[in-house]
């Protein structure tokens, strides 16, 4: 069967069903065995007619969905990185960063502080410019040389200190 030839409605519904388990339970170990047992097929075939169907091997759609999860898990959630490790079916918080980071070029930590700062900057923008001035405004309820005063500052050069009238 060449690349061409499309695959039998049968065919891509044991795939489809291999997938589909594959996603519902990301978190498991889904070797190439278990999966062509899902879908009724041998190792040989099964990965091969996959990787056909999707445009991925099997092991490599895993890693997408594991990843995309984890993505989400870092955004959506306060869970430490080593707990969205295991959540999303990694054994080693060491290969879980060197796979992140191969995926999607920047380490857990890294986009989770991403996200988080572009989620402020999203509040920010949707607040009133008032109110962001607003709050933003320096606290001047005192003269700045009253401030100096109290704070002890009063020592400076007589050419830096305001004028100030009488």
């Amino acid at each position: 069967m060449d690349r061409l030839t499309p695959q039998s409605p049968e065919l891509l519904r044991r795939l489809l069903r291999a997938r589909d388990r594959m996603d519902a339970a990301s978190h498991e170990a889904w070797p190439v065995a278990r999966l062509a047992s899902v879908g009724g097929l041998s190792e040989a075939h099964f990965a091969r007619e996959f990787k056909r169907a999707f445009g991925l091997p099997p092991h490599r759609y895993l890693l997408t969905r594991r990843i995309e999860r984890a993505m989400r898990l870092l955004r959506e959630t306060a869970l430490p990185i080593t707990e969205i490790a295991a959540q999303t079916g990694w054994t080693s918080l060491g290969t879980f960063g060197r796979v992140f980071r191969d995926i999607t070029g920047e380490r857990p930590g890294d986009l989770r502080e991403r996200e988080r700062i572009a989620a402020l900057a999203n509040d920010f923008a949707a607040m009133p410019a008032c109110l962001l001035a607003a709050a933003q405004r320096p606290d001047l309820s005192i003269a700045v040389s009253e401030k100096r005063r109290r704070d002890g500052l009063e020592t400076m050069d007589p050419i830096d200190q305001p004028h100030q009238e009488k």
